[in-house]
């Protein structure tokens, strides 16, 4: 799979976005996923950049989360914004890691980034939970590179 555009269906993909819809109700956090081919880059690094050009360091309460994926080089990261990452245990974005790894193995992508963006938002409406007051600060549709 070489192209962005082929890595999901648009079903797959609209099942994602509807996971992410369905996450952000329930909290004041923000998700992204972003997918592109390859980076020359450590993938962390990347994800850091990628986060920063979404504009997710901007959101009001700090808590955007990222699901970073260069699908050429079969990486993946998550990161999230200091307002979230000061209230989740240390190892949860491993264990929110492993579980998208174990579905990725088997090729369901789809699966794997719903079961990521599900766990983090369940841990974002924890801490950040959604009031009458709550906007969404930024877009839920997924963003190639």
């Amino acid at each position: 799979m070489s192209k962005v555009e082929d890595f999901l269906t648009k079903e797959e993909e609209q099942a994602v976005v509807d996971a992410i819809c369905m996450a952000e109700n329930k909290t004041s956090g923000e998700i992204r996923v972003h997918i592109e081919k390859t980076t020359s880059k450590n993938p962390y690094e990347r994800a850091l950049e990628v986060f920063h050009e979404l504009n997710m360091h901007e959101t009001h309460l700090k808590n955007g989360v990222l699901i970073y994926l260069a699908i050429v080089d079969k990486k993946f990261v998550i990161c999230g914004d200091q307002g979230i990452n000061e209230l989740v245990s240390a190892d949860f974005w491993n264990s929110t890691k492993e579980v998208m790894a174990a579905q990725f193995k088997t090729g369901n992508f789809k699966q794997g980034l719903i079961d990521g963006i599900l766990k983090a938002g369940h841990q974002l409406s924890a801490h950040f939970p959604w009031d009458e007051n709550d906007t969404n600060e930024l877009s839920n549709e997924i963003s190639k590179g």
